[in-house]
Parts: structure tokens; sequence; C-alpha cells
């Protein structure tokens, strides 16, 4: 993709706290809301923030990644600058939440990228066929509030 840290030199990008990783999430889609609410549960050292993809700071770091900005194909991870995309972005935030699951999402590298992805893709296409649209985007919490850019 691009080189760690290239949004900070694209001036389209609003300046953003990067010192922890950041999940860019569809926060119409009722799915992905799911799955924030799951890192959320899970994520016990606070160690994620979130932006939705509608936000200005989500719209930027999209259209920085080469991604559609109207129908959004993939959540993005931004760890050390560096992006994480379609099902490597899954794995990973798993991998960081540790435990079981994330060594079940190492182990699960070992399944052939393009497949990974292309199953990745699948649940996309039909993540509002499974889970719905969402009226409005994710609020977080006032305990989560901090965690939201």
């Amino acid at each position: 993709m691009s080189a760690a840290y290239s949004y900070r030199n694209d001036p389209a990008v609003p300046d953003f706290p990067d010192d922890k990783p950041l999940i860019i999430f569809d926060g119409d889609c009722g799915f992905c809301s799911l799955d924030v609410d799951f890192v959320l549960r899970h994520d016990k050292q606070g160690l994620f923030r979130f932006t939705p993809a509608q936000s200005p700071l989500g719209t930027a770091l999209m259209r920085h990644y080469g991604f559609r900005t109207d129908d959004y194909e993939t959540s993005l991870l931004i760890e050390a600058g560096v992006a994480h995309i379609y099902s490597d972005s899954v794995l990973r935030v798993v991998e960081l939440l540790g435990g079981v699951m994330g060594m079940t999402a190492t182990a699960m590298r070992l399944v052939p990228r393009f497949i990974r992805d292309g199953v990745y893709r699948v649940v996309a296409r039909n993540r509002m066929k499974i889970a719905g649209r969402r009226q409005t985007c994710r609020a977080p919490t006032p305990d989560e509030r901090e965690r939201f850019l």
C-alpha cells in the first residue's frame, strides 16, 4: 500500500493521535458495529481507538488508501502508521486482542490470503443483509468516548 505514516504528509488527512491502533469502520453497518462492540468487550487494555468511515477522519483515511467513500468495501486498521485491509485487518485486530482468539487468528494466516480475502469480500458485500443498516452511526457511550476519534 503506502509507506508507514504516509497519511501524515497528506494535507487531506486531519491530524489525529496515532499512538494506538485505529479501526475505521462503516458506522451505518450493523455488522460492523457488532464488530466494534466485540472489540470493546475484549479489549481490556484499551489498546484500540475507533472512528466511523463516515467521519471526516475516516473518510480522509479511506480516500488516502484508495478506497471508495460511498460504499465501504473494507474496514481499515491503522497500526504503527501502516494500513491493514480486508482479512488482514480482522486477523490483526484479533491477534492484538491476544489469548486463544489471538492464537487462532495467527493460525488462520496459514490460509492463503486470496481465499481469506475472498471470504471477507463475500461477507462485506452481504453485510447489510446479514445484520442490517443502522439509521445512525454507532455512538460511543460516555465510558467509551475517549476511544472514538
